[in-house]
């Protein structure tokens, strides 16, 4: 897997300078690195919902059809599969996803996660990475209705909270490399 050629899209991307971005260490040898983006106009929760429901798939943009999930980011987006559904068939919690993305393009910031969903309802989105049991990142955005759309926010925080977090976490480090260069 390697980095696929940016998807041009006619609207202009937000540029990292219109939200606020942190890096924390986390008692037990973890890291916690969000974002606050600026507010998303003419988006509400319950479209952010619908939307981390149907990331499969294709849309079409400028009269081609790109995958949801690299419109979603025309650069750093690589693919997502819906693993596992949930009884019902729906996109939930206890459903499953695969992702594969490189932050920043590039390839030493190769990111391919097999993500457990924890929650998704119009307050937020969080699912988590495990191995053999023991969570070892979890990925968590929050939204909140603000006037003229959608205030999204989202934090990675890499590391086991157990413990065995301690000895777990160099681990999770080497696994989960990319996220020191975010």
């Amino acid at each position: 897997m390697r980095p696929l050629p940016p998807i041009e899209v006619p609207w202009g991307l937000k540029p990292l300078e219109s939200a606020r971005t942190g890096v924390e260490r986390l008692p037990r040898g973890r890291r916690r690195f969000w974002i606050e983006h600026d507010v998303v106009r003419g988006v509400t929760p319950a479209m952010l919902v619908w939307w981390f429901q149907n990331l499969e798939g294709e849309i079409e943009v400028a009269g081609q059809r790109h995958q949801r999930y690299r419109v979603w980011h025309p650069r750093d987006h690589h693919s997502i599969a819906y693993v596992r559904r949930r009884p019902d068939g729906g996109i939930g919690p206890g459903a499953q996803l695969r992702i594969r993305e490189f932050f920043a393009a590039r390839p030493e910031n190769k990111v391919d996660i097999l993500a457990t969903i924890e929650r998704l309802d119009e307050g937020g989105f969080v699912h988590r990475e495990s191995i053999l049991g023991v969570e070892v990142g979890r990925m968590s955005y929050r939204f909140e209705a603000v006037a003229g759309g959608t205030l999204y926010q989202n934090e990675l925080v890499i590391g086991s909270p157990g413990v065995l977090g301690p000895a777990m976490n160099p681990v999770s480090w080497a696994l989960g490399s990319v996220s020191t260069r975010w």
